[in-house]
């Protein structure tokens, strides 16, 4: 059974949706680039940085860790939203208390295959709804949907949410990420239409 977050939006505005998007039953597909492969018998997820603890986790280690369903909304920062979409993976408070963060830490970047990187607070991570996702409505996730592993994260604009995610990073002082350098939004909250810098 999913955990309905939806209500989320909540804390932000007063509409489920954020002003400037339109709902769209489709998922489309954007991506920086190309969609890369990987390889379950080689691929690795690792955290490190300001931690106690470095981890590191193969396909199997990283499927056995506890996991949620959640019902979420989706919202990209071109302008439409997707409600209702059920995600399966590991909530990030449980990577984050078995890496002991540092008391010096204050903010996370995500790094992805392809090379992708983004970044958020600290404080904006540690929420039940900032999954590493491996499920999409029940399924494997789609490999042009970020699978094997994603981030979502439905209080944001979905860049801040990594595709093909391999790891991640706590930082003691904050840096820009991939599209964050390229003038998006490094805040990114869609209901204060926080597209661009």
């Amino acid at each position: 059974m999913a955990e309905d977050v939806t209500d989320l939006h909540r804390e932000f505005g007063d509409e489920r949706l954020p002003p400037g998007q339109r709902e769209t039953e489709r998922f489309p597909v954007l991506s920086k680039g190309e969609t890369p492969s990987w390889d379950p018998e080689t691929w690795r997820f690792e955290v490190w940085g300001a931690v106690e603890n470095d981890l590191a986790f193969d396909w199997e280690e990283f499927r056995s860790l506890p996991a949620e369903t959640q019902r979420q909304d989706f919202h990209c920062v071109t302008g439409w939203s997707k409600f209702d979409c059920s995600f399966t993976g590991v909530p990030f408070p449980e990577l984050a208390e078995r890496a002991g963060v540092a008391d010096d830490a204050v903010h996370v970047m995500f790094h992805a295959l392809d090379g992708y990187t983004t970044n958020l607070p600290l404080s904006e991570c540690t929420r039940d709804e900032v999954l590493f996702a491996y499920e999409y409505d029940g399924e494997s996730l789609p490999a042009d949907h970020g699978g094997p592993l994603r981030v979502v994260t439905p209080h944001k604009y979905a860049y801040k949410g990594a595709k093909w995610v391999t790891g991640v990073e706590f930082l003691t002082e904050p840096e820009r990420g991939y599209w964050e350098l390229r003038g998006y939004s490094d805040t990114a909250n869609p209901w204060n239409e926080e597209r661009y810098s």
